[in-house]
């Protein structure tokens, strides 16, 4: 059975800054997409930026109460990440079906993302990797996993980093993102199980979980196989020789 790939920190609704991340929305992406993310008008700028501010504006005090930030994940947060991951998602994580598209290749580019508090410390996590939806098939992301600390509830970080990862993936050009999870959490986002019936998991998964959101309409249409990894390949680290 496949494990929910993700954590949801609670029933928080998403925060009121979530939906206002200055993105334009990219030529071709679905006018729904842009909706279910909050994409803002013409006049917003298509540059990436390093960094993306949330939190809760407290009214009485005029300050941000809780608040992170977006960044894109460097060297330096991989034990920090695997700790969260451990902590919120246990040991089992790694036998999962998408770990198969994962394991040995690197995130897609530009595309690897961790919440970080007032601190520095990581909060959350979420990366998206390259696949191909079948032999010589259409060319997708998958989403996974996206976790948050468990300590840490009613924040609005899950959706966040989503809101964050679904407009990068947007802007860098990408049609599709594809993951296993639960669709009640997930159709807040614009993913359903409407368009991958005829697509599978590389190992056990429960079919109804496989969720889908069109970045560009219609690229789904007729989609079917096995999901491949398609991604960066992780370089094989050089054992020292013995002297």
């Amino acid at each position: 059975m496949e494990i929910v790939d993700f954590i949801v920190e609670g029933a928080a609704g998403v925060s009121p800054l979530e939906g206002e991340m200055a993105a334009k929305r990219p030529e071709g992406v679905g006018s729904a997409v842009a909706t279910s993310l909050g994409l803002c008008g013409a006049g917003a700028s298509r540059a990436s930026t390093p960094s993306v501010a949330f939190g809760d504006i407290s009214p009485s005090r005029g300050e941000i109460a809780g608040a992170f930030v977006i960044t894109a994940e460097t060297a330096a947060d991989v034990s920090a990440r695997e700790a969260l991951l451990d902590r919120a998602m246990g040991p089992k994580r790694r036998k999962k079906s998408s770990e198969k598209l994962r394991r040995g290749r690197r995130p897609s580019e530009g595309l690897a993302f961790v919440a970080r508090d007032g601190s520095g410390a990581v909060t959350g996590t979420v990366r998206l990797w390259d696949v191909v939806l079948g032999e010589g098939g259409r060319s997708a992301l998958l989403l996974g996993p996206l976790a948050v600390d468990p300590t840490i509830k009613n924040a609005g970080i899950g959706s966040a980093l989503m809101r964050h990862a679904i407009a990068e993936a947007a802007r860098l050009g990408h049609v599709a993102i594809l993951l296993v999870g639960d669709a009640p959490y997930y159709e807040r986002f614009g993913f359903s199980a409407e368009k991958t019936g005829s697509l599978a998991m590389p190992g056990p998964y429960e079919r109804h979980r496989l969720l889908a959101l069109e970045l560009v309409e219609g690229v789904l249409a007729g989609a079917q196989g096995t999901l491949k990894a398609a991604g960066r390949k992780l370089k094989a680290q050089r054992l020292p020789l013995a002297a």
